[in-house]
C-alpha cells in the first residue's frame, strides 16, 4: 500500500451521469480493500445521492465548467493523496493536521478529512520509511584521499599513545569505508597494543565479514593474534584462510611456517617456506628464515648463502643483516659479525635491536667503553624503549655504580611500567646489593603484571635462589616448582632444584631430578613430518596404501623443487661466493682474525652525526638527566 502526499490530489468526483464515475468509486473501493487496517480510521463512504446540499450544489457547479469557482469546489472535499516515496523531506511527508486546516480555511463543515488524516499520520508514524530520523538519508562518503589521510593519522596518534582519539578516526573510517580491510587492520592492532585481545579478535571478525573473506591481511593479524593467544589450531586455520584468500600473501606463508618452527614441525615450516618463495618470489623474510633453519641444523654454508640472497632481495633489510650477524657471533667470528652489524646499522639507522645487540657483542667482547657508547645512542634514538636502558643499567652497576643503575632502572619503569624484565633485572641488583626485602618486593611487583610468561619464570626462579641462599628451603622449593609449572624445559631451574636437594642431604632426590628432565624435555629436530595435504585425511597407519597411491612423493615435489635448487646452489658456488664476499668466512680464517686488532673504514661517530644529528660527545648527559 502506499500513502501520499496532502499536496496531491485526484480530481473532483464527477457526476453520476459521468463515464468515469464508476472507475473513481472502484478507485475508492479497492483502496480500502488494499488496506483492511486502515477501516477503522476511515468514515464510512456515502453514496453520490447522499452528499448535503451544499457539497451537491458545488459538485453541480464543477460541471458547467466555471473555472474560477473549482478553487471554491475543493474545499470541503473528501482529500485522497497521490503516493510519493522518493522524496523524505519534511515538505513533502505525511501532511498534518494543520495544513489540511490551512487549506481548508478553518471549515468546520469538514470533520472527515479531519479524522482521515489523523489517521493517516498515525498510521504513517509506524512505518519505518515515513520516519526521516530512522531513514539513511544517502550521507555522502567523502573523498577516497580522506580515508588516507585518517589511516595516518591514526598511525601517528597510536604511535603518541594517544589510544582513544585513534580508536574514534578507525571507527569513523570504518563507518564510511567498511569494505576496505586497512582500518580494521590498524584497529586491531590498536587494541592487541592495549592488551584488549577479545576487542581485537572482534574487529578481524567483523572485518573478514564486511569483506566478504576476500582480505588476507585481516586473516593474517587474527591468526597471529590467536598464536600469540596459544589457539594453535586456531591459528592455522586462519593461516590456511588467508593463504586461500591471497596465495601471494608472504606474510601469511612466513608466518605460518614461523608458528610450525616453534611447535617443533620443521618439515611442514620447510613446505610452507617453499611455497612462499613458489607464489610470492624471492622474499628477505623467506630467505632468511630458511638461512635460521639451516645455520640450527649446522649446515653454515648454506645458511651463508641464503642470508646473501636475503640481503639482495632488499639491502635495507636491517632483519637480515642482524639475524646473520647473531649467527657469525655463535661461531666466534667476530670480525664478520661486526662487518654484519655495521651494514645493519647503515640499513636502518634507528633500529633498536641493532644498537641494543651489536653493544652486546661489543661488551662480551671486553670492549666496554665501545659497548656503553652503543647503548646510549641507542637509547637516544629510542628514548621510549626501557629495554636499552635496562642493558645499561646492568653495565653501569657492574663497571660504574649501584646508585647509577638504580637511577637507570627507575627510569626504564617508569617507560612502561608493564615490562617484567626491568623489575626483575631491578630485583636481582637489589638482591645483590645486600637489600633483601626491596628485592622481594621488586619481584612481587614483576609477578603482579602477569603470572604465567616466560618472564614470571624467570622471576620466580631468581626469587628461589633468593630464598635458599638466605636459608627458607622449603620456600625455594615451592618457587622452583612453580617456576617449572610455567616453563618446564629450564635446565637451570631444574639443576638449581637438584642442587637444593643436595644441600638438605637428599642426592637421590636430586639424581631424580636430573633423570626426570632428560625424560621429559623435547628436542626439536630437523626431520620432524607433520604433512599438510589430501594425506591428512588418510589413517597414518595405511602407510602401504600411501605407497602403493606415490602420494607421499608427488605432494612435495615442488615445494621441495625449489629447496633442493637453492641448496644445490649453495654446495656449487659456496667457494666463489666466499672469495668474492670477505664478509663471508669460515671459522678457519677466522682464527687470524680474531687475534688481530679491529679495524674498519666505517667511522661511527662521523655516520651517527651526519645520519642521525647527534653529537657523540653529549651523549653522557643522557645518564647525566636520570
Amino acid at each position: 500500500m502506499h500513502l501520499c502526499s496532502p499536496k496531491a490530489q485526484f480530481p473532483l468526483l464527477p457526476s453520476p451521469s459521468s463515464p468515469t464515475s464508476n472507475f473513481n468509486s472502484n478507485l475508492v473501493s479497492l483502496s480500502l480493500i488494499a488496506a483492511p487496517s486502515l477501516r477503522s480510521l476511515l468514515p464510512p463512504v456515502r453514496s453520490r445521492n447522499s452528499f448535503p446540499a451544499p457539497l451537491q450544489h458545488k459538485l453541480d457547479h464543477a460541471q458547467v465548467g466555471v473555472d474560477e469557482d473549482l478553487d471554491d469546489a475543493r474545499e470541503g472535499l473528501l482529500v485522497v493523496r497521490r503516493p510519493v516515496k522518493d522524496d523524505f523531506e519534511d515538505s513533502a511527508g505525511v501532511g498534518s493536521l494543520a495544513e489540511i486546516e490551512e487549506r481548508s480555511g478553518g471549515d468546520e463543515e469538514t470533520p472527515s478529512v479531519s479524522k482521515i488524516d489523523r489517521g493517516l499520520s498515525e498510521f504513517a508514524k509506524k512505518m519505518m520509511m515515513f520516519e526521516p530520523e530512522r531513514v539513511v538519508a544517502g550521507e555522502k562518503r567523502p573523498l577516497g584521499i580522506n580515508l588516507e589521510l585518517g589511516l595516518y593519522r591514526a598511525k601517528v596518534l597510536t604511535r603518541k599513545y594517544k589510544f582513544k582519539e585513534a580508536e574514534e578516526i578507525l571507527l569513523k573510517c570504518i563507518s564510511f569505508w567498511p569494505e576496505d580491510g586497512r582500518a580494521y587492520v590498524a584497529l586491531g592492532k590498536l587494541f592487541s597494543k592495549q592488551s584488549n585481545f577479545a576487542e581485537a579478535k572482534s574487529v578481524y571478525e567483523r572485518g573478514c565479514q564486511a569483506t566478504q573473506g576476500e582480505n588476507s591481511y585481516i586473516w593474517q593479524c587474527w591468526a597471529m593474534l590467536e598464536s600469540k593467544a596459544g589457539n594453535i589450531r586456531r591459528a592455522r586455520e586462519l593461516f590456511d584462510a588467508a593463504t586461500v584468500a591471497d596465495k601471494k600473501h608472504v606474510a601469511a606463508w612466513h608466518g605460518w611456517a614461523v608458528l610450525e618452527i616453534q611447535q617443533g614441525n620443521i618439515k611442514k615450516a620447510r613446505n610452507l617456506l617453499a611455497k612462499g618463495l613458489k607464489y610470492c618470489g624471492g622474499n628477505e623474510y623467506i630467505y632468511q628464515s630458511l638461512a635460521i633453519l639451516e645455520a640450527k641444523g649446522k649446515r653454515f654454508k648454506r645458511a651463508r648463502y641464503l642470508f646473501q640472497q636475503a640481503t639482495k632481495c632488499n639491502p635495507k633489510s636491517c632483519a637480515s643483516w642482524l639475524a646473520w650477524a647473531q649467527v657469525e657471533m655463535q661461531q666466534q667470528n667476530n670480525y664478520t659479525a661486526r662487518k654484519l652489524f655495521e651494514e645493519a646499522i647503515q640499513a636502518s639507522p634507528k633500529n633498536r635491536f641493532a644498537w641494543h645487540i651489536w653493544a652486546l657483542f661489543e661488551v662480551n667482547q671486553g670492549n666496554i667503553d665501545r659497548g656503553r657508547k652503543l647503548l646510549k645512542i641507542g637509547h637516544a634514538v629510542n628514548p621510549r624503549d626501557p629495554v636499552i636502558l635496562q642493558s645499561l643499567a646492568l653495565l653501569e652497576y657492574k663497571h660504574s655504580s649501584a646508585n647509577l643503575a638504580r637511577a637507570l632502572f627507575r627510569k626504564a619503569s617508569a617507560l612502561d611500567p608493564r615490562h617484567q624484565p626491568v623489575w626483575v633485572a631491578w630485583g636481582w641488583m637489589e638482591w645483590k646489593e645486600g637489600n633483601i626485602s626491596t628485592a622481594k618486593e621488586l619481584y612481587q611487583r614483576a609477578l603482579s603484571i602477569d603470572s604465567t610468561s616466560e618472564s614470571a619464570a624467570r622471576c620466580l626462579q631468581a626469587w628461589g635462589v633468593l630464598e635458599q641462599r638466605i636459608g627458607n628451603l622449603s620456600v625455594a622449593r615451592r618457587l622452583f616448582g612453580s617456576s617449572l609449572e610455567i616453563n618446564s624445559q629450564s635446565y637451570i631451574t631444574w639443576m638449581t632444584l637438584a642442587s637444593l636437594e643436595e644441600r638438605r642431604g637428599n642426592p637421590v632426590r636430586a639424581e631424580e631430578i636430573r633423570n626426570l628432565y632428560y625424560q621429559q624435555r623435547t628436542e626439536v629436530v630437523d626431520d620432524a613430518s607433520w604433512v599438510m595435504g589430501f594425506t591428512d585425511i588418510i589413517d597414518p597407519a595405511l602407510d602401504s596404501l600411501k605407497r602403493l597411491l606415490n602420494l607421499d612423493g608427488s605432494f612435495e615435489l615442488k615445494e621441495q623443487k625449489i629447496l633442493r635448487s637453492l641448496e644445490t646452489t649453495a654446495l656449487n658456488n659456496s667457494s666463489n661466493e666466499f672469495l668474492r664476499n670477505p664478509t663471508l668466512t669460515d671459522n678457519g680464517s677466522e682464527c687470524e682474525e680474531n687475534t688481530s686488532p679491529y679495524e674498519s673504514d666505517f667511522n661511527l661517530d662521523v655516520f651517527v652525526r651526519d645520519k642521525l644529528s647527534l653529537n657523540v660527545s653529549n651523549l653522557g648527559t643522557v645518564i647525566e638527566s636520570c
